[in-house]
């Protein structure tokens, strides 16, 4: 009998997470179930996922770059990322704004429905901490974000996994490895190769609780929505929010099948394990292990691209944030700034909503921090940002779960583009957790 595939099992518990997070939220004691005896599972495999980014950051993107024999093809593949990843998100931003001004979803809201919304989040500790954490990120300097890809301390780093400061280190070295010779770099290239292999061992092993741990994540999820009539007034908006994410999704498909020559059908199949993560995780980083292992073994990626697109891309690659940031700034003001809503504002919305993506972390919930730094880049009236966060906060999270699905799509789907014009692009390979279990047990 033919074994379920992977996406299929997580699709399962997903929907079984989802159902049994509804039948919890009609108990009166559910929700304190779940939050002691099921979620613990979730935040295990989260960690789990990111207890293993950093080894393989740094092993794939050292090994990659020691592989590369020349320097100058770094410079030709980091332009190459870039150029493609500044695209993707400026294309991403023009979608957004395209369906908000075409929609109008904020028009017409009635006045009672933004006062209980205004009521119920104004003075949410979740709101007031997404404000004070964008103030402190507006309060750097201009250069701030320059600054902070250069460590002091990598230990420090991977501690807190710095990417761009990981990502940062690892070049260095794997810079210095070439400049070396083959002969001095072998043992430690070495090392990066094998210690690449193992968590990629670590991530076949991580993936059998995926199941387990989407369905986890989802009824969490389910549990958190307590106003079900906010939600329904919202729908407009989110639908606007969905309708352009996967506008965006049908543009990556299209770049695959027309420049890849790959089938969009296959692609879609080959990195769903990634895309379910992202939607159960909301984060990037958390998924970054997974997506690396999908693109290498299942698309055909060779390590050497994945291993620096996927990691920069983890980092500064935010088409669904950059996507979402447009439409819910123009909705905001749609609903309670009209007189804000001139083509110079939209046009600085483009702007900073591209260079906030790159500013943004791969964590739940950072878009909402990088609004409030767009919103306050076109003078958005100080005292209405509460309300204006308030408005969208309460389908922020299944928003938020959504746009990470874009986010790792693109980072994919860049790896490809990348690889292909290098020549980089082989036969898929995939492996299994127990490749070699019979010659040990």
């Amino acid at each position: 009998m033919k074994k379920l595939a992977l996406h299929w099992k997580i699709i399962i518990g997903m929907f079984l997470g989802v159902i049994f997070g509804f039948i919890m939220n009609s108990i009166d004691s559910g929700k304190g179930f779940v939050t002691d005896w099921i979620a613990p599972f979730g935040t295990i495999f989260i960690n789990l996922l990111k207890l293993i980014a950093v080894p393989l950051i740094l092993a794939s993107l050292i090994k990659g770059i020691s592989d590369l024999k020349d320097i100058s093809k770094i410079k030709s593949m980091g332009l190459r990322t870039l150029g493609i990843y500044i695209a993707t998100t400026l294309v991403a931003i023009v979608i957004g704004l395209s369906i908000v001004n075409l929609v109008k979803p904020g028009n017409g809201m009635p006045q009672d429905t933004i006062e209980k919304i205004k009521l119920k989040y104004e003075n949410d500790a979740g709101v007031t901490d997404k404000l004070m954490k964008a103030n402190a990120q507006k309060d750097a300097g201009p250069l701030q974000a320059l600054v902070d890809i250069f460590p002091s301390n990598i230990f420090k780093s991977f501690a807190e996994a710095s990417m761009l400061q990981i990502i940062f280190f690892a070049l260095f070295v794997g810079i210095c490895l070439l400049l070396i010779g083959e002969k001095k770099a072998k043992p430690l290239v070495d090392f990066f190769e094998s210690l690449n292999d193992v968590v990629m061992k670590m991530v076949d092993l991580i993936m059998l609780f995926a199941p387990y741990a989407v369905f986890a994540l989802l009824a969490n999820v389910i549990i958190a929505f307590d106003d079900v009539e906010i939600l329904i007034k919202l729908l407009f908006y989110a639908f606007c929010v969905i309708g352009g994410l996967l506008l965006m999704i049908c543009f990556y498909l299209l770049l695959i099948g027309v420049y890849v020559k790959k089938s969009p059908m296959w692609f879609l199949k080959e990195i769903s394990p990634a895309q379910l993560l992202a939607f159960s995780t909301s984060s990037s980083a958390a998924t970054l292990p997974v997506t690396m292992e999908r693109v290498e073994e299942h698309l055909g990626v060779d390590k050497e691209v994945s291993g620096f697109v996927l990691p920069v891309g983890a980092t500064v690659n935010m088409d669904g944030t950059s996507l979402y940031q447009g439409i819910a700034a123009v909705f905001i003001m749609q609903v309670i700034w009209p007189e804000g809503l001139t083509f110079s504002n939209q046009l600085v919305i483009i702007a900073t909503a591209l260079l906030a993506s790159i500013g943004s972390a791969a964590v739940p919930s950072a878009g909402l921090v990088m609004l409030v730094i767009v919103l306050e880049s076109i003078g958005f009236p100080a005292e209405l940002l509460p309300i204006g966060i308030a408005l969208i906060f309460a389908v922020d999270r299944p928003l938020d779960m959504l746009r990470t699905v874009v986010n790792v799509t693109g980072d994919a789907t860049v790896s490809m583009l990348v690889a292909k014009s290098l020549g980089k692009l082989h036969d898929p390979k995939p492996e299994n957790w127990d490749d070699g279990y019979e010659s040990v047990k």
